[in-house]
C-alpha cells in the first residue's frame, strides 16, 4: 500500500530556527517541502555569509570524499557528532582534508609514474632476458660498440641478407648474434669494435633496420650499462610500490575517521543551509512546511516540543489545500510481499493516492512464473540457488529482494510440476511412475492455451477493476468507461464460451443483447478509440498464450535432454550431456520465465490503471554513507 502522508506546517519564533532544523533533522521524518506564500512571510534568501559557509562545506566535503576514495577506505559508518559542531572543528578538518588531500594525490601520482615506468620496460623485458647474458660478458671486453635490433617475425627473410652484408666486415671484427623471442620475432645483437663503428652502423642505416630504441632515462648510457640498469631498476619498482602503498594506509589509520566524521557533518550541515532555502519567515517567526507519514504527525509534534520547546507548533494542512507537488510516495507492506516491492521500483513510482500493485505482483509473478517452469525438479534446484544467494547477500539489498522472491517462484513451479506431472521433463513419468494431476501439458495443448488464456482473462480484467478504482476520486467519467470496458470484456468472454459449448448455450443471447447494450454507452463515455482500446485489451489477454508456449518449449526441450541419455553409446557421456542440455533448459527456463512475466505486468496488467510519476519519499534526516557495492 501506499502510505498516508500528512502536510505539516512548522511555526516557531524567528530565533530558534537553527535548533528546529537541528532537531527535525534528528527526528528524521519530514520531507522538507517550499513553503507557499503567506501573507506576512518571505522566503528566506542565503546571506553572504551563509553561501560562503556553503562553498566551504562542499569543500570540504569534497576533499574528505576524495581521500577517503584515495585511501580505500571502504566502512563509511561512524558515529555522529554532535549537532552544533564549533567551527574550529570544522575549520581543522577542512585544513586536515586539503593536506591529506595533497598527500594522496602525491601518493597516487607517484604510483602512476611507477606503474607507468614498469609497464614500459616491460615492454622490453623478452629483449633484455635474452640479451642480459651476451652483455655481462662482453661487459668486461673494451672498445666495443654493442647495436640491438629487432626484426619483425613477418620480415625474417630479410635477416640473411642484413646478416652477410654485416658479416663481410668480419675481419673487422663485427660478430653477430641472434636470439628468437617468444614472440617469433628475432633479435641480433651487434658487436662491432669502435674503429669500425661508423662503417657498420651505415650499412645498418642503409638496410632501414632502426635499433633497439631505449627508454627515455636510459638513453645516454650504452647498450651494455643499460640492460643491466633496467633488469635492476624493474627489481626495484615493487618495492617503491609497497612502500606507497603503506604510507596510504598509515593515512588511513590516522585520519580515516576524522575524515568519515568531517564528511558525515558537512553532509548534515549542509543539508541545514539548503533546508533553510525552503523557510519563510518574517523578522520575529518562521514557517517550514513538509511531507511526513500520518501515523507520524503526532510524535512529530510531540518530539520537537520537547527538544526545542512549547514555542514551536506543528499543525496539519487540510488536503484540500495543499498546494505545488504532490506528497511523496512511501510503500509499505507485510514482509512478505515486500520483496515484490523491487519489480515495482523498476518503474517510477505510483502517484500518490493511486493503487500500489505490489500484492498484485506478489501473487500474480510467481504464479505466471510457476506456471512457465512447471518442473518439480527445477523448482527444487532454482530452490537451492535461492537459498544459496540468500546467504551470500545482505538484508536491505536488491540481491536478497531477488533472493526471497525466488522461494515463491521455486514453489509455484514445483505445485505445477505435480499438476503437469514433469520432474526433469518425463523423467518422473519413466523412472517413479509420476503422472499429471491435472493434465498433460505436451498432451494437452488445447487445455493448456485455454489455461494461460484464462489468467490472462483474468489479470486484465483485474487491472480494469482497479482502474475503475484509481480514477473514481479524480475523473468519475473516465471510470464508469473503463467499468463499462471491464463489463463488456467479461461479455465477451461470456459469449464465447457459451458459443463452444463450454457454458451453458442459453447465455449466448443475454451476453449478446448486453453487449450491443453497453457498445453505444462505451464509445458515448469514452468515444470511439475506447473501441480500438477495447479491442487492444481483447489482444492483451491472448498476449498470456506465452504462457503455453513458454512452457511446452521447456517441457520438450526436458524431453530431449532425457532421450539423448540413451542415445549415445557411452552411458557416461550420455549422462554428462543430459545434464548439459538440462543445464541450459534451466538457464532459459529462468531467464524465459522471468522476463514474460514482468512483460506481461508492466504491459497488459500496469496499462490498465497504473499511473506512474510518484515523488520517493525523502526525509531530511542525518546523511548516511551509501552502501558499498557488493558489500556483504
Amino acid at each position: 500500500m501506499i502510505v498516508p502522508m500528512a502536510k505539516v506546517r512548522i511555526l516557531g519564533p524567528r530565533a530558534r530556527l537553527d535548533d528546529t532544523l537541528r532537531a527535525i533533522q534528528r527526528i528524521g521524518l519530514v520531507q522538507i517541502a517550499e513553503t507557499p506564500p503567506v501573507p506576512g512571510l518571505a522566503p528566506l534568501d542565503l546571506d553572504r555569509r551563509d553561501l560562503r559557509r556553503r562553498r566551504q562545506l562542499q569543500r570540504l566535503v569534497e576533499d574528505a570524499q576524495a581521500c577517503l576514495e584515495a585511501m580505500l577506505v571502504k566502512d563509511g559508518s561512524v558515529d555522529f557528532m554532535p549537532d552544533e559542531t564549533p567551527v574550529s572543528q570544522l575549520a581543522r578538518w577542512a585544513r586536515l582534508a586539503r593536506r591529506v588531500r595533497r598527500a594522496t594525490v602525491r601518493i597516487a601520482g607517484e604510483e602512476l609514474r611507477l606503474i607507468d615506468e614498469r609497464a614500459l620496460i616491460q615492454r622490453y623485458r623478452d629483449l633484455l632476458n635474452v640479451l642480459a647474458p651476451d652483455l655481462k660478458e662482453l661487459a668486461r671486453v673494451p672498445h666495443i660498440v654493442t647495436h640491438a635490433v629487432v626484426i619483425p617475425a613477418s620480415e625474417r627473410a630479410a635477416v640473411a641478407a642484413l646478416v652477410d652484408a654485416i658479416e663481410d666486415r668480419r675481419e673487422q671484427g663485427v660478430a653477430v648474434r641472434t636470439h628468437p623471442l617468444r614472440n617469433g620475432d628475432l633479435a641480433l645483437l651487434i658487436v662491432i669494435p669502435s674503429r669500425a663503428a661508423a662503417d657498420v652502423e651505415r650499412v645498418l642505416a642503409e638496410a632501414h633496420v632502426p635499433e633497439v630504441s631505449l627508454p627515455a632515462p636510459f638513453r645516454a648510457s650504452s647498450l651494455t650499462e643499460a640492460v643491466p640498469l633496467m633488469l635492476e631498476r624493474l627489481s626495484q619498482i615493487p618495492g617503491e610500490l609497497e612502500a606507497l602503498r603503506r604510507e596510504r594506509e598509515a593515512l588511513a589509520r590516522e585520519h580515516a575517521q576524522d575524515l568519515l566524521r568531517a564528511r558525515t557533518v558537512g553532509h548534515d550541515i549542509l543539508a541545514q543551509v539548503d533546508a533553510r532555502e525552503h523557510v519563510a519567515a518574517t523578522s520575529h517567526a518562521f514557517a517550514v512546511e513538509g511531507w511526513t507519514p500520518k501515523a507520524d504527525a503526532r510524535r512529530l509534534d510531540a518530539t520537537l516540543k520537547r527538544e526545542v520547546g512549547p514555542v514551536i507548533a506543528v499543525e496539519e494542512v487540510a488536503e484540500e489545500n495543499w498546494i505545488g507537488a504532490p506528497a511523496p510516495v512511501v510503500l509499505s507492506n507485510p514482509r512478505l510481499l515486500r520483496p515484490f516491492e523491487v519489480l515495482v521500483k523498476f518503474m517510477p513510482l505510483p502517484r500518490y493516492g493511486t493503487i500500489d500493485p505490489t500484492p498484485f505482483v506478489a501473487f500474480f509473478f510467481p504464479l505466471l512464473f510457476g506456471l512457465m517452469l512447471a518442473d518439480i525438479g527445477y523448482g527444487v534446484v532454482l530452490c537451492a540457488l535461492g537459498l544459496l544467494l540468500h546467504r551470500r547477500t545482505k538484508p536491505g539489498t536488491a540481491s536478497r529482494a531477488v533472493a526471497e522472491m525466488i522461494g515463491p517462484c521455486a514453489l509455484m513451479s514445483v505445485i505445477a510440476g505435480i499438476m503437469f506431472g514433469e520432474f526433469f521433463g518425463d523423467l518422473g513419468r519413466r523412472a517413479f511412475g509420476l503422472h499429471a494431476v491435472a493434465f498433460d501439458r505436451q498432451e494437452a495443448v488445447i487445455a493448456s492455451l485455454m489455461l494461460a488464456v484464462g489468467l490472462g482473462f483474468v489479470h486484465v480484467t483485474l487491472g480494469l477493476v482497479l482502474g475503475v478504482i484509481s480514477t473514481w476520486r479524480t475523473a468519475p467519467r473516465h471510470a464508469v468507461g473503463r467499468g463499462v470496458a471491464a463489463i463488456m470484456i467479461v461479455l465477451i468472454v461470456l459469449a464465447l464460451l457459451a458459443a463452444i459449448d463450454v457454458l451453458p448455450h442459453a447465455l449466448l443471447t443475454p451476453s449478446v443483447i448486453a453487449l450491443l447494450v453497453a457498445f453505444p454507452v462505451l464509445v458515448a463515455l469514452e468515444g470511439i478509440l475506447a473501441v480500438v482500446e477495447l479491442l487492444s485489451t481483447l489482444g492483451n489477454m491472448l498476449s498470456y498464450a506465452r504462457v503455453m508456449a513458454l512452457g511446452l518449449a521447456s517441457v520438450m526441450l526436458a524431453i530431449v535432454a532425457n532421450r539423448l541419455s540413451g542415445v549415445v553409446g557411452s552411458a557416461v557421456v550420455g549422462v554428462l550431456l543430459a545434464l548439459l542440455f538440462h543445464l541450459v533448459n534451466f538457464g532459459i527456463g529462468v531467464f524465459g520465465p522471468g522476463i514474460h512475466a514482468l512483460r506481461l505486468h508492466y504491459v497488459e496488467f500496469f496499462g490498465k490503471f497504473y499511473s506512474p510519476g510518484g515523488v520517493p519519499y525523502q526525509p531530511f534526516a542525518h546523511w548516511r554513507s551509501p552502501p558499498v557495492a557488493g558489500s556483504r
